[in-house]
């Protein structure tokens, strides 16, 4: 007698057996059975139309039995048949969900199995809970992650409500270093109260008071001025207490070492259309674009050398005012080059200034100012820019730095250009010329402490491809220049390689971990052919220093800006920690021919300029630590890690930069590798850093303090030796001695130096 398919699992019973009382039925002891609760028929059987008799039939056969004899109970009735093994561990998910019996076997339960459907056990309570704690961990640390990258980008407002929800996420976080006591009975600089650092968001001086100050102007907090002005007035305070008013103000303006209260001689008598022998002038354009156009390409180089042969081969040729401006501009710089280089006197050492003269009166007299700019007018207020910046005009630099990059932007140059009518070497020309003024601007903004004039949101200029102008007619460069989704490409793969990488691999091939695109359109194959012809160049080291700038102006806007003054310092910590990493990646991303010491020698020059741009970014990044740190007592234990951490990097990067002087002054030396054009720049910022670090009380037996005074030894002794030809060494050497006088400082670095 075969069974029927019931919900639940059931054992037959033949006709010669029965259970007893105390047998267990179906795993546990059950009465006497008397007459079951539904019937027992065969499939085969027909259901009798009579209710007596299904109900009574079962019951008569089992009483012709006797209360003692045993029922056989089969193990498996069948295949499919399933025994009741009472409630199971884990139930599946149809059964779970539609609260009925689940058998537990796997993979399919038997429910499942006989209707068909998909069976899955999911994870347990405490198994999700888990696994759900993971997920939202990782979310978290990935949300604070992108939090703390995006924050430098933020504005006031936007960082001020990032900054609040963090402190109600993690109220104890670091509380502690926002209330550090001060090292020195008054505040050392005028700063809000309330700043975390030496941000200034206002002024306590009258710039308009005489001509001394109307030359140096205002000075703010990333310049290496203020970090000096600062460190006088806290040794001054450390000896003779809280300056006076008369004090204070000298304070600021003996720490200025550029020459801008020296008058910038203009010829008045000079002849305009007059022109060097062509010896004379042949010489100096070399000069020019052999050590200033591959740094700052303002000059299409091409086209001007053909416009430059053109005009020396006949007589005749009348060129406009602004090309000759912009030809005297050349001139000027070149010869004052060539004069800093000299180890001689030379008769003609002022000839830089008739040549100046001469651009300034055919293009920036009174009528130039209410001429509407064109791209000649763009590129000579560049050039002026760089010639005062030369003769260590900062302050006048900078304006006119801003002049031209307002030029530019009235230009149109702060964005893609997409027109036919402009062809593709003029339109890749104008993109260098953006990058180049955008670059000089940026650099006079440290130099001086100033906002840069523009918004970085303001420019989607390109940036500029890394091959050098003669290479524009190549099919290949010609083709990646015009098709911007092939530069887009190009310029991704090469930003992403690795600095072991060298320039002359390919930038498509395969790497370990790595899955590098492959071409896959007509884009992709102008991007992975222009990739193949790729070698080290000027214009690769231009590409890097233009992406270092971008680092450098965000740092600025970041940390300096006046509304940074009203930061916690947590979220101050947060900007330093985004920068540094974006700092390193673009170390990382450094390729080895142009790397700072695996190099090779045939770019010494590019490595060195982009060594000293890298290491005054990074201590832009890090000064905020040291200056904090100046301001509390290193040996209280309630002063945070991250500081301390920060401005020990700061210190690091101030010796490394000094180091890459040799160690014997060499004045050719730095007009040959060096950034001759802001070296004294960089070697005050060092000395700064480093003398910030001696007062801070520094222990002398450690490694890093004998270093220090070493290196500050090595910087004063590199002014001193470029004071005699070099009047803004001469100043910023003076500086130095003042600094060197005080026996804090000067006690040490004369023992060390004797010792």
């Amino acid at each position: 007698m075969s069974e029927r398919n019931y919900p639940f699992p059931f054992t037959s019973f033949t006709s010669s057996s029965e259970p007893t009382e105390t047998e267990p039925l179906y795993g546990w002891a059950a009465p006497t059975f008397r007459q079951p609760s539904f019937p027992l028929q065969a499939p085969s059987e027909t259901v009798p139309s009579h209710p007596e008799t299904t109900v009574n039939a079962p019951v008569v056969a089992l009483q012709e039995h006797s209360l003692n004899s045993k029922v056989a109970i089969p193990r498996s009735v069948n295949s499919n048949a399933v025994s009741n093994r009472g409630r199971v561990s884990r139930a599946c998910e149809n059964c779970r969900d539609q609260k009925v019996k689940c058998t537990g076997q796997r993979p399919t339960c038997h429910r499942c199995q006989e209707s068909g459907i998909q069976c899955s056990y999911g994870d347990r309570k405490r198994e999700k809970l888990t696994r759900r704690l993971s997920d939202l961990s990782a979310r978290v640390r990935t949300f604070e992650t992108l939090l703390q990258n995006i924050y430098p980008n933020l504005d006031s407002l936007s960082a001020q409500y990032a900054e609040q929800f963090l402190s109600d996420q993690q109220p104890d976080n670091d509380q502690r270093s926002n209330h550090l006591p001060p090292v020195l009975p008054s505040p050392p600089f005028n700063t809000d109260p309330g700043s975390p650092i030496g941000s200034i968001d206002f002024t306590n001086e009258d710039f308009n008071r005489d001509e001394k100050i109307q030359a140096m102007g205002f000075v703010g907090e990333h310049s290496e001025i203020a970090w000096i002005c600062r460190l006088k007035k806290i040794l001054h305070q450390f000896h003779h207490g809280p300056l006076g008013k008369n004090l204070d103000r000298s304070a600021v303006t003996t720490s200025n070492y550029f020459l801008d209260d020296v008058e910038v001689d203009v010829i008045d008598d000079v002849e305009l259309f007059q022109r060097p022998a062509p010896a004379i002038a042949d010489r100096l354009a070399d000069i020019y674009f052999q050590t200033v156009h591959p740094y700052f390409p303002i000059i299409g180089k091409v086209i001007f050398q053909g416009q430059y042969r053109s005009f020396y081969s006949a007589s005749s040729t009348r060129p406009g005012k602004r090309w000759l401006a912009v030809l005297n501009m050349i001139f000027a710089i070149a010869a004052k080059y060539a004069h800093d280089l000299s180890q001689r006197t030379e008769p003609n050492a002022d000839d830089h200034i008739i040549y100046f003269s001469r651009a300034w009166k055919l293009s920036m007299g009174d009528v130039a100012l209410l001429d509407h700019p064109n791209l000649q007018q763009v590129q000579l207020e560049g050039l002026c820019a760089f010639y005062l910046v030369m003769v260590g005009q900062a302050n006048r630099s900078w304006r006119l730095s801003g002049m031209s990059i307002q030029s530019a932007v009235t230009m149109g140059l702060n964005l893609r250009n997409e027109s036919n009518i402009v062809l593709f070497n003029s339109r890749e020309t104008r993109y260098r010329v953006w990058w180049s003024l955008y670059i000089l601007h940026v650099m006079l903004c440290v130099m001086t402490g100033r906002l840069p004039s523009n918004t970085e949101d303001s420019c989607t200029t390109p940036l500029p491809v890394p091959f050098i102008e003669e290479e524009f007619s190549q099919g290949e460069v010609e083709q990646l220049i015009e098709d911007h989704a092939a530069r887009a490409f190009f310029m991704e793969n090469l930003v992403s390689r690795s600095s072991a990488q060298s320039v002359g691999s390919t930038l498509f091939s395969e790497s370990p971990g790595r899955c590098s695109p492959k071409p896959r359109n007509p884009s992709d194959r102008v991007a992975s052919a222009a990739a193949k012809i790729l070698r080290p160049n000027i214009s690769l080291y231009f590409l890097y220093f233009v992406e270092l700038g971008l680092i450098m102006r965000r740092s600025i806007d970041a940390l300096y800006a006046p509304g940074a003054g009203r930061k916690s310092w947590r979220s101050i910590e947060m900007v330093i920690s985004s920068l540094n990493r974006r700092a390193d990646a673009w170390l990382s991303k450094l390729p080895a021919e142009l790397h700072f010491t695996q190099g090779v020698s045939s770019c010494e020059r590019e490595r060195l300029s982009l060594a000293f741009a890298f290491y005054s970014t990074k201590i832009l990044i890090s000064q905020p630590c040291l200056s904090r740190l100046l301001q509390q007592v290193p040996s209280e234990s309630r002063v945070g890690a991250f500081c301390p951490t920060v401005a020990a990097t700061c210190i690091e990067l101030a010796c490394q930069m000094l180091e890459l002087l040799p160690s014997t002054p060499n004045l050719a030396w730095v007009h040959q590798l060096s950034p001759w054009w802001n070296i004294v720049h960089y070697i005050m910022q060092a000395i700064a850093v480093l003398l910030i670090n001696l007062i801070i009380k520094q222990k002398p037996s450690t490694t890093q303090y004998g270093r220090t005074i070493e290196n500050v030894s090595k910087a004063a002794d590199w002014l001193a030796s470029m004071a005699p030809k070099d009047p803004l060494a001469q100043r910023a050497w003076a500086v130095c001695q003042d600094l060197l006088s005080n026996p804090e400082v000067g006690a040490a670095v004369n023992y060390r130096a004797q010792s």
